[in-house]
Formats: C-alpha cells, sequence, structure tokens
C-alpha cells in the first residue's frame, strides 16, 4: 500500500520533470534557429562604425533604417545603382500571375482526373507526377530553347510562363488528393440535372476548394519568389527578379563593404514569404491534412 502511494505521488514530479527538460530543448533549439535571424535583422540597423568595433551579437545602440532605405533605392546592382526596388517590382509582376495561373490549371487538371475520369487517366496523372520531380537543371535548355522561339526571353513574362509550367506539377497533385475525398455523388447529381464540366467546377467543386487553394498559393509562392536559377538564366539586366538582384548587390563591392546594407537587402527580399508564412502558415497544414482521409 505504501509502495503504491510512493509510486503514485513521484509520478506527477517526474511528469514535471520531463515537462521542463522538453521547454527546455524546445527553447535551445528555438534560440538556436533564430539566432541567425537575429545577427541579420541587428546588423541591418547599425552603422558600419558600430559593426567594426562591436559584437554581432550586441543590440543596436540606436535603431538606424539609413542602410534599409539604402538597400531600397540606392544600392549598386552591377553598373545601375537603382536599389532593390524596380527588381522587387519585377518579382512582384512575375509571381503574382504565375501563381494564379498554375493554381487554377492545377484545380482544373485536379478536377478532371478525379471526378470525369477518362480512359489512360492514371498515366496522364503518373506523368504529371514524375514532372514534380524532374531537377530544375533539366529543363532549363528546353526551357530556354522554347522562350526564344516564343520571344519572350529576358522578359518577366517569360519567368510567368517557366513557373506556371513547372508548377503545374505539384498544382496538380495538390488538388487531385484533395477532389479524391469529395463525394462523387456530388458532381453525379449535378450531372444530371444538365450542368457541365466547368458549371460543376465553379459553382461546386471551387467553393469546396478554400483549404487547398491556400497550400497551393502558399507552395507556389514560395517556390516563385524564392527562385534564384530559372531568374538568373533567363533573364539579365533590369528584367530580373529581386533574388537575382540580390546575390548581384552582394557581390558589388564598390569602396567599403557595406555589411549592414546587405542585410537590410536579403531582409528586403525575404520580407513577402515571412509574411505570407506568418499570416496564412497556420492554414498549410490544415489544408494538406484536409485531404488527407476520404470519407
Amino acid at each position: 500500500m505504501s509502495d503504491h502511494l510512493s509510486l503514485s505521488t513521484a509520478r506527477p514530479g517526474q511528469q514535471m520533470l520531463l515537462r521542463g527538460l522538453l521547454w527546455a530543448v524546445l527553447i535551445l533549439f528555438a534560440v538556436w534557429f533564430l539566432l541567425p535571424a537575429y545577427v541579420v535583422v541587428g546588423t541591418s540597423m547599425k552603422e558600419l562604425e558600430e559593426i567594426r568595433s562591436g559584437s554581432l551579437l550586441a543590440l543596436p545602440h540606436e535603431l538606424n533604417f539609413s542602410a534599409w532605405r539604402h538597400a531600397w533605392s540606392e544600392a549598386c546592382i552591377g553598373v545601375e545603382c537603382t536599389g532593390l526596388e524596380p527588381y522587387f517590382w519585377n518579382s512582384v509582376r512575375m509571381a503574382l500571375p504565375a501563381v494564379a495561373i498554375s493554381t487554377l490549371l492545377g484545380a482544373l487538371t485536379g478536377f478532371a482526373l478525379t471526378k470525369f475520369r477518362f480512359r489512360g487517366a492514371n498515366l496522364v496523372f503518373a506523368l504529371i507526377l514524375f514532372g514534380c520531380f524532374v531537377p530544375f537543371q533539366v529543363v532549363i535548355l528546353p526551357m530556354a530553347q522554347t522562350l526564344g522561339r516564343l520571344g519572350i526571353t529576358n522578359t518577366v513574362y517569360g519567368l510567368i510562363l517557366v513557373h506556371s509550367v513547372y508548377g503545374l506539377a505539384f498544382t496538380t497533385l495538390f488538388f487531385r488528393n484533395y477532389y479524391v475525398t469529395i463525394p462523387d455523388e456530388l458532381v453525379r447529381a449535378a450531372t444530371i440535372d444538365g450542368a457541365g464540366f466547368f458549371t460543376i467546377f465553379w459553382r461546386i467543386i471551387l467553393p469546396l476548394s478554400p483549404p487547398i487553394i491556400v497550400v497551393s498559393v502558399i507552395w507556389q509562392f514560395t517556390q516563385i519568389w524564392n527562385d534564384f536559377l530559372f531568374g538568373a538564366s533567363f533573364t539579365t539586366g533590369g528584367a530580373q527578379p529581386v533574388t537575382v538582384a540580390l546575390n548581384n548587390l552582394v557581390n558589388t563591392t564598390t569602396g567599403v563593404k557595406q555589411y549592414n546594407v546587405d542585410m537590410a537587402a536579403a531582409l528586403i527580399t525575404a520580407a513577402p514569404t515571412l509574411f505570407v508564412y506568418i499570416v496564412a502558415g497556420r492554414y498549410f497544414v490544415r489544408g494538406l491534412t484536409a485531404g488527407s482521409v476520404k470519407g
């Protein structure tokens, strides 16, 4: 009886100890993970003299955003000292249409492969799925040839086409797996009532799709905005996206190396994807798990 009592009273203490150790490990990993971000933000708000004389981990003496203004509108990128601003808007003009096009086409394709099945649908899906595993480097040459024949090389429109085509495999996979969970009876009932393919898609399927649309938008926006290889391969000069401009800014040295400007430029470049994940990141996992179980 006494052994039972001592064991039962010891369990809560052990649970608290384990919980405390777990929190300590989690906090340690969080600090380790966030330390580089802290250094980048702190360095971007320091003057060069403060950076040279102080420690990387030291807080800035005062909040100074002059490096941010310089990175945005004055920093030299190659021979042009226009800052990141024009390249940032290039990325905006590239990412938004490419995300919308690839998401819409992925939804249509996923709908066709699940609710309007045809002979060879599984083979078509397998070929599309294979596209998810094709490395960027493999498609550079055929894409360059295609853009050249279309006359849109070194333009934002060319990058829109490239990212829309390359992202279609992923968006189709997302929507196809999600639409499998939608009962086929909804489509059959609408077909009996005389509704066609696009009517069913726009009025029945698409209103049920916000969770997976969020997944597709977050995935595609992140991949497109952060892309460097396609931007560096298919554009030059003023048509380049902001990631390529950031690389050129960091590698352009005129006089003293301005580390605070480089850090500010990196944060400006990363800001849109950080914003998307902070605002909508929690819906990403919800959208993925929404299509994980049928029924």
